[in-house]
């Protein structure tokens, strides 16, 4: 029996939940639970009536299932201990027929979703531990069905009795990986950037049907030339239209006064810079290691990105290791996915999110970064359309290169609405892509021509029409400058004589790329999101060079309202609010869409964009105040809360809505969300003070709790009261995350006064709960550093605490505070050597090698004591493996000695060694692979 579990890969289910949840059921009643849960599905398939594929089916399916469960409870901040306690009802959920039913029915042919209503609804009618209210069984639905169809897709048992590969098209690229550990696969990842990127596929493009899907991006790529920026002003590169100008300086993306003198001087050092070659600048690592490319619509920013990373993709495997490898991460993704909780940080989105090209272990990546063996590019700032998400970026940016200092980093970004200081304070420098020269448009079209006819007289034809069009007409000739201008040309030139008005071209190229699409095709491959950045760019350019045409605004407005693709419905909504503000039936439509649209996003824009032009509108107050209150989207409701709270001050029903809101919603996220708006905009208001203490004695949620803690300690820090509320919701509220943020608050806020320091001792000494003893031990290390009593302290929690956890943190604390210590060094080698727990041997082993490695100080400085230690512990650490995701202190070790000793005559032997012999199958890989590379470099 257990053999079989192994197969069926019990023993390696994801998370703690997945363990618990889905052993017992393995043990006990397995074969019957696969018949009820494929009961309908077993018809679709060949290979599914054999008993063994159903298990191992069945058991990934519902790993998938129930670590996204686990994942949507971490989201909501609740600790290892708290979502340990949904262990018993998870068991219950999963056995009931329901459940069981809407499970396997993401098996069935054609599945498009699952029934998420009933998935919410049952929970409730088993009268179950009650969820977060984040809890958002619709993501978890849409994600389980993806992964159920790449679980189909990889199966070599399963096959479908109709062709099952249109519906898989939908998944690809996307499978969500989450309680899934990704490989570290090179090979996999360049087949997955020549899949995403290589093929230019315009065939939806073209009204008659031809064929472009053979044509690779590396064929027709045209490097383009650039100059320097070294002082960033766009009207000294670019001639506004007045009204455009405006609109742009009323939003704030363009700076309001222009002194005419700094304005000659920064064209004349623009034109001043050589012009370059893009490719040339990118090859100059010493001189670029931090680069912005900034460039209009179309002018080949994406393009770029895309070649460089398809250059190192169509490389030797073997000559590819010793290149940088490239991480492509487009900006509007990572934010989206970052708003949605799918992942926090850069490397996150690559291990873990939709939308990654390819998932990739993040802590190899890590590795990888730190050794700077990475090409890191960021495409599309500007497509971050939340100016306030758009810093946030900016500063994820920046701590990524001051973290991974060695790495190259390349952002792209429009140059209109680019406020370049933030980089260029991170050491970045900037470049303009320049339009295509004569040359660099013939060659394009010589080359498009070569390859998209197969008929030769067709081809010299209308290669030649669209080449004298382009050299006769200066209108024409304007436009073709423009890389993505020139494809669309191209594309019109195959069917009709271009138009020889530049209005007219620009007209029919617009209409072409808005209307006449084909659906049909992969949603988040190559194709697919060249066709959307084209479209959307074309919404752009409409609705700016065309505002004053009768068919502008209606245009507008039906893309809004009811386009199938996402971005440009959000994309035609903000040009309507921003380009017809005085126009009633803008206004009334992005009414209609705040309140009744289907989707969130849309109704989220519009309220955005109601708040941020029409906010002196009758009407506005009361639209944003709807949503507040009643929709059925938590993120949508907070948003609208924010915008009330800091657009609508003195409006006088805004504060008595923020008011109810807080006390009273039957959300805990809107209530938090009140009181810190309440808080921060109505801190003089009579009212605030009274409601925050309320709330932070009385309420019933833990969190509101906490959240009016931290605003009473932040904003309210003198008030007489405020000290000693703190004080008693550290020493006893039954909550361990109130008193928590109280602990931190009082060593934040009142680091100074007499009762703060015992209080904080005593709750790292004893607090029974284990991550507010780390919470404590983290403020006494950093806040009372020179105290006579927290080194013991910390000392003795090291030794003694039962929590490895905490154990952990106050190795850290020690290595860090604490280096020139006589005490430190051989508490952290006794630790590395004894502790029972493999995760604080790891954390010792590190922290000794970081902190001692080159240590001048020391008497054993010149001597071999750090290599025969870390020797000594490859060699004898008793780890022994018992999930895949465990840390080895011997490979913790073997890390080091590479890293400070990859030139000791003993390391290679090292390294062979444990190759070959280890006990641990994921060391011996690594050090395989570590191997390899040493023989690369030899």
């Amino acid at each position: 029996m257990l053999e079989g579990l192994a197969v069926w890969g019990i023993f390696n289910a994801g998370g703690y939940l997945a363990k618990e949840v889905i052993g017992p059921l393995a043990k006990d009643a397995l074969e019957d639970y696969t018949k009820d849960f494929f009961k309908e599905s077993i018809k679709e398939y060949t290979g599914l009536s054999d008993q063994d594929t159903q298990k191992k089916l069945l058991v990934k399916a519902l790993k998938a299932f129930v670590a996204l469960v686990e994942k949507e409870l971490k989201i909501a901040d609740l600790s290892k201990q708290e979502v340990k306690q949904y262990t018993k009802p998870l068991k219950q959920y999963i056995n009931n027929q329901s459940i069981k039913a809407i499970l396997g029915s993401a098996f069935n042919y054609g599945c498009q979703e699952i029934d998420t209503e009933t998935l919410a609804k049952t929970w409730v009618e088993l009268k179950l531990l009650p969820l977060p209210e984040e809890f958002r069984w619709k993501y978890i639905g849409r994600q389980y069905l993806k992964q159920v169809q790449t679980i189909i897709k990889q199966s070599d048992k399963l096959r479908p009795i109709r062709n099952f590969e249109n519906i898989e098209a939908i998944a690809k690229n996307t499978e969500a990986t989450a309680g899934i550990i990704p490989d570290f696969d090179l090979r996999e990842y360049q087949e997955a950037i020549l899949e995403r990127y290589g093929n230019v596929k315009l065939d939806s493009l073209d009204t008659d049907g031809s064929a472009y899907n053979q044509l690779k991006l590396w064929n027709i790529f045209i490097p383009q030339n650039v100059r320097e920026v070294h002082d960033l002003m766009p009207e000294a590169i670019h001639e506004l239209p007045k009204d455009y100008d405006q609109k742009l300086r009323e939003s704030g993306q363009l700076e309001q006064e222009i002194d005419q003198k700094e304005l000659e001087k920064a064209k004349k050092l623009y034109y001043q810079q050589p012009i370059k070659s893009v490719l040339d600048v990118i090859k100059d690592s010493q001189s670029y290691r931090y680069l912005v490319v900034l460039g209009d619509p179309g002018s080949g920013k994406s393009t770029l990105l895309q070649y460089l990373a398809l250059e190192w993709a169509r490389t030797d495997i073997t000559t590819a290791f010793s290149l940088p490898i490239p991480l492509l991460i487009e900006l509007r993704t990572y934010i989206r996915n970052r708003d949605s909780g799918q992942c926090n940080n850069f490397l996150e989105f690559c291990h873990q999110s939709s939308g990654a090209i390819c998932h990739l272990n993040q802590h190899q990546i890590h590795d990888q970064l730190k050794a700077g063996n990475a090409l890191v590019m960021f495409d599309g700032l500007d497509e971050v359309f939340d100016l306030g998400k758009r810093e946030d970026v900016i500063t994820d940016i920046h701590r990524f290169t001051n973290k991974y200092p060695k790495v190259r980093v390349i952002v792209t970004s429009r140059v209109i609405g680019y406020k370049p200081q933030r980089l260029r304070d991170a050491e970045f420098r900037h470049v303009m892509l320049q339009d295509l020269e004569s040359e660099q448009i013939q060659t394009f079209i010589e080359h498009w021509h070569e390859l998209t006819f197969t008929d030769q007289a067709d081809k010299v034809r209308k290669r030649e029409r669209l080449q004298k069009a382009i050299d006769t007409s200066s209108p024409i000739r304007q436009l073709a400058q423009n890389p993505l201008l020139l494809t669309m040309m191209a594309i019109l030139n195959r069917n009709q004589e271009l138009p020889r008005d530049r209005s007219e071209l620009y007209n029919q190229s617009s209409r072409l790329l808005l209307h006449q699409w084909d659906y049909d095709y992969d949603p988040y491959g190559n194709e697919a999101k060249l066709v959307r950045d084209i479209r959307i760019k074309a919404v752009v350019a409409v609705a700016t060079h065309w505002q004053d045409h009768p068919d502008t605004l209606p245009l507008l407005q039906e893309l809004a309202g009811s386009d199938t693709d996402l971005d440009l419905r959000v994309t035609a909504i903000k040009q309507l609010a921003q380009g017809y503000k005085d126009h009633p039936d803008a206004f009334a439509t992005l009414q209609e869409l705040a309140r009744s649209d289907t989707d969130s996003w849309v109704r989220r824009t519009a309220i955005e964009q109601l708040a941020q032009c029409y906010k002196d509108h009758p009407d506005a107050f009361a639209t944003l105040q709807q949503s507040a209150r009643s929709d059925t989207d938590l993120d949508l409701r907070v948003t609208a809360i924010k915008q009330l709270a800091q657009g609508y001050k003195d409006h006088p029903d805004a504060f008595a809505t923020l008011q109810q809101l807080a006390c009273s919603d039957i959300y805990v996220l809107v209530r938090r969300t009140a009181i810190e708006q309440l808080a921060q905009g109505y801190q003089d208001h009579p009212d605030t003070l009274a409601l925050l203490q309320q709330s932070a004695r009385s309420n019933t949620d833990s969190r509101v709790r906490a959240t009016a803690i931290e605003q009473l300690a932040q904003g309210y820090q003198d008030h007489p009261d405020t000290l000693a509320l703190l004080q008693q919701s550290a020493r006893s509220d039954p909550d361990s995350r109130v008193r928590r943020t109280a602990i931190e608050q009082l060593a934040q806020c009142y680091q100074d006064h007499r009762d703060t320091l015992p209080l904080l001792q005593q709750s790292a000494r004893s607090d029974t709960n284990w991550e507010l003893r780390i919470t404590a031990i983290e403020q006494l290390a950093q806040g009372y550093q020179d105290h006579r009593d927290t080194l013991p302290l910390l000392q003795a929690s090291v030794r003694s605490d039962t929590d490895s956890w905490v154990r952990i943190t106050a190795i850290e604390q020690l290595a860090q505070g604490y280096q020139d210590h006589r005490d430190t060094f051989a508490l952290l080698q006794q630790s590395a050597r004894f502790d029972t727990d493999s995760d604080v041997r790891v954390t010792a082993i590190e922290q000794l090698a970081q902190g001692w490695h080159d240590r001048v100080a020391w008497p054993t400085a010149n001597q071999p004591w750090l290599f025969e230690f870390l020797c000594d512990r490859i060699l004898h650490d008793p780890f022994e493996r018992k999930e895949r995701w465990d840390d080895n202190p011997r490979q913790a070790a073997l890390k080091a000695i590479l890293e400070y000793y990859p030139n000791h005559s003993q390391t290679r032997s090292l390294l062979q060694d444990r190759a070959d012999h280890d006990s641990d199958p994921k060391l011996r890989k690594f050090a395989q692979k570590e191997l390899v590379k040493l023989s690369s470099f030899s």
